[in-house]
């Protein structure tokens, strides 16, 4: 991305970044692709566009035959760093349908699914009265339903963030009945009620704040054209990558990335990387 980019207003920035969005990962651009996805109309679209030319007058060139410009050989991204997370995430939400293709940057979408999660029932309500809590540093009283109970029972918690942990969302809280700090699976939180001050301020969350590093590898096993691949799967640099995560975060962290269980337990083809600072990170299977 450029080092002289421009400072500009909100929604004209917006739109010069989908402009490049559109010229990166599709190759062309044209008014009608402003038109459908911001409801300007046509002579505002095409200021839109003349304006990318100005600020960015070696990205793109019109095609008179195709009535439409397209990324030029010279194209270097000016608005927008360019990431296939960001590219994939989208294509990810649409499968979830979380949101429509309509709501999406992408214009021409790939063949695509997504192996299917079940849906997790959160009652927006009850999500909301947790982060209304989480906001105003206050305890709530829920009622909850544990699986170490047989019924759900109403408790105080003061949850100060929320928590995902791959497949569930959580409320990281205060429990003023095991006075100590828990992870409740907001899904299993059926109704809230009354609020309160907090008794404790989650500045006394240790586990929250304290941030572990993982150093993970490809598993030793592999050939050396397998570790290569598991490598750049990973993101690794020279044979390693560190992952952050949060203490209270952890056991999520290593079920999620296969890290639990010992590295023999399975074939390396199947565990492929395994953790190289076993002694550093508590819970970890050498």
């Amino acid at each position: 991305m450029g080092d002289s980019k421009p400072s500009l207003r909100w929604g004209v920035e917006q739109k010069l970044q989908f402009i490049e969005f559109r010229l990166f990962w599709e190759g062309h651009v044209n008014r009608s692709d402003l038109i459908d996805k911001f409801g300007v109309s046509p002579n505002q679209a095409s200021g839109d566009l003349n304006r990318y030319i100005a600020l960015a007058p070696d990205n793109m060139v019109y095609d008179k035959s195709g009535k439409t410009y397209v990324r030029s050989s010279a194209f270097k991204p000016l608005f927008l760093k360019p990431d296939a997370t960001q590219f994939l995430s989208q294509v990810r939400s649409i499968a979830e349908r979380v949101i429509t293709p309509e709501d999406a940057w992408i214009g021409n979408l790939p063949a695509f699914d997504a192996t299917p999660a079940p849906v997790r029932g959160i009652d927006p309500v009850v999500l909301r009265s947790i982060v209304i809590a989480i906001r105003r540093h206050e305890a709530i009283e829920v009622l909850y339903q544990s699986m170490s109970a047989t019924d759900p029972e109403w408790r105080w918690i003061a949850p100060h963030a929320l928590a995902f942990d791959g497949f569930r969302w959580h409320a990281r809280s205060f429990c003023e009945k095991s006075d100590e700090y828990r992870d409740f699976v907001i899904s299993r939180i059926l109704e809230t009620r009354q609020t309160r001050a907090a008794k404790k301020q989650a500045v006394s969350d240790a586990a929250w704040e304290e941030v572990v590093e993982l150093e993970v590898g490809p598993h030793p096993d592999l050939s050396p054209n397998q570790r290569r691949v598991i490598e750049l799967d990973y993101g690794m640099e020279n044979g390693s990558v560190t992952i952050p995560v949060r203490r209270a975060l952890l056991y999520y962290a290593l079920k999620r990335l296969g890290l639990d269980t010992d590295p023999s337990a399975r074939k390396p083809q199947d565990q492929q990387i395994i953790l190289l600072n076993t002694n550093d990170v508590p819970g970890a299977s050498a």
